[in-house]
């Protein structure tokens, strides 16, 4: 057996029409839509469809997702008590929780036919984010909001989140964000979930290993820790100061570098920007103005520059959404359901049980056996 890279870098896992990357161009395309096209073009709504589809819906078509999806934003009653007793627990740890939870009061939950597994991503692209609003308005003491069948579904995320309907440029950043999020081919994530489907689990299952995968640091806990340093240098000097010291530790900056990117993540650019357009609206000129003089900085550090992920940028523009800083990884969750469901449902289609082999390092075979009091 020959060896392979460590992480299976570089290694061919799967067939996929869902996504495609190329890290060396900085190219980005979900079902053959180049990510800047359907950033500045598309609404979420019509990118999880076209995820879900492998085209762009009709109006109709559209209208009936949107109205599917407000149809099936209620959580089960026992999901609210359980996210009501949980407290002050970690967001993705009460996430990862309460969707696998969804499956006890889903009648349909083992039925593995087309019709009923689409109809459960619907639900679980709708109540993952009942799931985000409702456990944070508790933890706070705070009347739970009803969801709006009018709105949208970042709109109707921020206003269940907050309380208040947000403004037309808010809604705007957080839908583009979830459209920026929504897939990336083979990451940890998708790679769990499609795993897990793999052996014919249920999608709830499925879904729930993506989550789990999802809240390491090495993957979407990565915004986090961007705001997390922003906050705490406080300024554009001492952000810089800090992001030197760290370098100089041999530390790594959260929010920079890829494993498949060579070039600038092409959702960064859009984020950047986003970014600014908030922090300008928001009175979080500062945080934005650090994060663009680190990002210089890190361009021109000595050795191997590097550049900033999805993760960089969109850590500014959740804190000036309002978003509490724990709550960054549900969101990226709430966006890359779509992509999960969509790896998913591309698995069950053509289904082959998902079993690599690993190249053995131990001792050499066939170790001859010493009784317990001979081995000294």
């Amino acid at each position: 057996m020959s060896a392979t890279g460590a992480g299976l870098e570089g290694i061919i896992a799967a067939e996929s029409s869902v996504c495609f990357i190329d890290g060396e161009a900085g190219v980005l395309s979900y079902q053959g839509f180049d990510i800047n096209v359907l950033a500045e073009n598309a609404t979420f709504e019509e990118v999880i469809f076209l995820l879900w589809n492998g085209r762009l819906p009709k109006r109709s078509e559209l209208e009936e997702l949107k109205a599917q999806l407000a149809a099936h934003r209620a959580i089960p009653e026992p999901v609210t008590a359980f996210l009501k007793g949980a407290g002050q627990a970690p967001p993705m740890h009460v996430l990862r929780t309460a969707v696998s939870m969804l499956s006890l009061y889903d009648p349909a939950a083992n039925d593995m036919s087309v019709e009923a597994n689409r109809l459960k991503a619907v639900k679980l692209m709708s109540q993952t984010a009942t799931i985000v609003t409702t456990f944070h308005r508790l933890r706070q003491g705070k009347e739970v909001v009803a969801s709006d069948p009018s709105l949208a579904m970042a709109a109707n995320f921020l206003y269940t989140l907050n309380g208040a309907k947000p403004d037309a440029v808010m809604e705007k950043v957080l839908d583009i964000a979830l459209t920026l999020h929504a897939d990336h081919e083979l990451n940890a994530s998708t790679f769990a979930a499609r795993v897990t489907a793999a052996t014919l689990s249920d999608i709830y299952s499925a879904v729930t290993s993506a989550i789990g995968a999802l809240k390491g640091p090495l993957h979407g806990g990565a915004n986090e820790d961007v705001i997390k340093m922003l906050l705490a240098a406080g300024n554009k000097d001492r952000a810089l100061e800090m992001m030197r010291d760290k370098l100089a530790k041999g530390e790594k900056i959260p929010g920079f570098g890829h494993r498949v990117y060579k070039v600038i993540d092409p959702r960064a650019i859009h984020l950047k920007r986003l970014s600014k357009d908030l922090a300008a609206s928001t009175g979080n000129l500062e945080l934005y103005e650090a994060s663009e003089a680190v990002q210089e900085a890190m361009r021109t550090a000595k050795g191997k520059p590097l550049n900033p992920n999805v993760d960089f940028y969109s850590a500014s523009a959740y804190y000036s959404l309002g978003i509490p800083v724990d709550l960054f990884t549900t969101i990226f969750a709430v966006s890359r359901m779509s992509g999960w469901t969509s790896h998913i449902l591309e698995q069950y289609e053509n289904n082959r049980l998902i079993r690599p082999r690993a190249e053995y390092k131990g001792l050499p075979v066939g170790q001859a056996w010493v009784p317990v009091e001979a081995r000294g």
